[in-house]
């Protein structure tokens, strides 16, 4: 399933799946299977989280199947369906889509990608820590400063705004000290991250010996929907790496490329490394740090020229959609 919460011409945010190009309203449709349909909260962080009779993602998949049927197959996007006089089935251009996880419970941002990590030690003219190569490592992003696609992004007080093009993963079920090899299960889905920095602030924090903090304080985007582990086993290696293309665009031109199999650690590495003496909850958002290339640090030596006001940042990643923001 690809997974979305979205505004519709009416009401509040709630949780939707992407068919075609249109978004099945789970609020709405709940009824075809489900007798206590109002009784629910039909938003995806609920549904990550299961505690709920019915409300849950089994029960999502549930009701999308019964949409599809009722539909008769037709094309997903061209016509509405309605149960009791609410639209269960909604074309794209009626709807607005916000991040899949509007407040995400946390978000942990890691740097697992060699090609970066070694770029960006090359810039401060030093080789990558031997420690690195030892445990994944992460810091803590705001996740009270979350935009969805499409959204416009606030221009910080900064000379340096760059995008950093990632993939992230939801953990969907509660653990602690997860090993490696059971880590997958806890995944309950992927999408596009872009990881905004303020390089000047960065900076001047990590010369301090603390951060990055201010720097990545004011913004992250996620979305544009999550994509549930299933829709992308036949880009999975024997090895748990996802080979994924992924691509920045600014104004329409071409600046990054990379693929997600070239991270060192694989998730199952990031999960695990973050659960160790810790919970981890459903919502929980883990990055996977930039992919090389994958942000203007890299591609200008650090020099700029940086976004600015105007500019449109599109990252795409196969199977998971484009992610596009606008800095205002």
């Amino acid at each position: 399933m690809r997974l979305v919460t979205f505004s519709p011409p009416a009401g509040p945010p709630r949780a939707g799946v992407l068919l075609g190009t249109a978004v099945v309203d789970l609020a709405a449709a709940a009824p075809l299977v489900l007798e206590e349909a109002e009784a629910q909260r039909w938003d995806l962080l609920s549904l990550l989280q299961a505690d709920q009779d019915e409300g849950n993602l089994e029960t999502a998949a549930e009701i999308v199947a019964a949409v599809i049927q009722l539909s008769g197959g037709a094309e997903m996007g061209n016509s509405e369906l309605h149960l009791g006089g609410a639209a269960m089935l909604l074309p794209l251009t009626q709807v607005r889509l916000l991040a899949p996880l509007p407040r995400p419970a946390s978000v942990r941002d890691f740097f697992a990608f060699e090609q970066h990590v070694a770029a960006a030690a090359a810039l401060r003219g030093q080789p990558v820590p031997s420690e690195w190569y030892r445990i994944p490592t992460f810091y803590f992003s705001n996740h009270a400063a979350i935009y969805g696609p499409d959204a416009p992004i606030p221009m910080p007080q900064s000379e340096a705004l760059d995008y950093e093009l990632e993939l992230a993963c939801v953990i969907g079920r509660t653990g602690r000290n997860i090993s490696p090899d059971e880590a997958n299960d806890y995944i309950a889905g992927y999408m596009i991250m872009n990881d905004w920095s303020a390089r000047d602030l960065q900076l001047q924090e990590m010369a301090i010996g603390l951060g990055p903090a201010k720097g990545k304080d004011f913004a992250t985007s996620l979305g544009p929907w999550l994509v549930t582990p299933d829709e992308l086993e036949i880009y999975a290696d024997d090895d748990g790496h996802l080979s994924l293309t992924m691509q920045a665009r600014v104004n329409g031109v071409v600046r990054s490329s990379g693929n997600a199999a070239s991270m060192y650690y694989r998730f199952a590495d990031l999960i695990a490394h973050a659960s160790r003496d810790v919970t981890l909850y459903p919502g929980d958002v883990l990055g996977s740090g930039t992919v090389g290339s994958g942000c203007l640090l890299e591609l200008t030596q650090g020099y700029g020229p940086w976004l600015a006001r105007g500019d449109v940042v599109e990252l795409e990643i196969t199977g998971l959609g484009v992610l596009r923001n606008s800095i205002e």
